[in-house]
């Protein structure tokens, strides 16, 4: 049994798309970033930066005690590794989904979460902001999309957990007001992988906790972006 510590967040869908996609029994273990209980000690034994998701395998690998688990990579590489699935035991294949998985982890959800902040969030609109993170965002769209002209798939013709990191970052395009018309082979793949019914479970769970607003909440704003609202 796995334990998912999970929020309903791009990162924290990444996971429950594995673990679905895996069948893996897990149960899901609540965290209200918003309140800030991924600052709370007993979460940080688990996820030490305090962020989620992070996962505790009651069963490891090679045996012994629970072992946990943060970082969105380092979770999708055990739970592949654990299952045999969505990742080549090849050597240049596997090593073709891990440079795709650290890709999307060092940049496409970083600079879309920075897009999507200033965008969204931020207390005033700064537009050399908004514009940097927005080109950014973009030229990192044109890369998967000139990959995704070749190969079915973000790492090659397999699915894989590369595909996985990307999807839910990539579903947020309409919020983030991208144009997937400037950009045909990431559409298609958005495609297809929409009809996959393990993805759309994962991608479905806890959509009904989604603070879409979060700045328009002083408390949720103050954890969440050092926020100070005035009375």
């Amino acid at each position: 049994m796995i334990d998912l510590y999970f929020a309903p967040t791009p990162n924290g869908w990444k996971i429950s798309i594995m673990l679905e996609e895996c069948g893996l029994p897990y149960t899901v273990k609540w965290v209200n970033i918003g309140a800030g209980e991924q600052f709370e000690p007993d979460f940080l034994a688990i996820s030490p930066n305090g962020r989620i998701p992070a996962i505790v395998d009651q069963e490891p690998l090679g045996g012994g005690e629970p072992h946990s688990i943060f970082e969105t990579g380092a979770i999708l590489v055990y739970l592949a590794e654990k299952t045999g699935q969505f990742l080549p035991f090849d050597p240049v294949g596997r090593s073709k989904v891990r440079q795709w998985l650290m890709w999307q982890i060092g940049g496409l959800g970083p600079m879309m979460g920075q897009h999507g902040h200033f965008r969204l969030y931020a207390p005033e609109t700064i537009p050399y902001a908004v514009d940097r993170y927005a080109r950014e965002t973009k030229r990192l769209f044109g890369v998967l999309n000139r990959q995704l002209e070749w190969n079915s798939h973000v790492a090659g013709e397999e699915y894989s957990i590369a595909d996985m990191a990307c999807f839910p970052w990539i579903q947020t395009y309409r919020r983030q007001e991208i144009d997937l018309a400037e950009f045909v082979h990431v559409r298609r793949w958005y495609e297809e992988l929409k009809q996959r019914p393990a993805l759309r479970r994962g991608m479905d769970l806890g959509r009904d906790r989604i603070n879409r607003n979060p700045q328009n909440h002083a408390e949720a704003a103050k954890i969440l972006f050092g926020i100070e609202q005035s009375d």
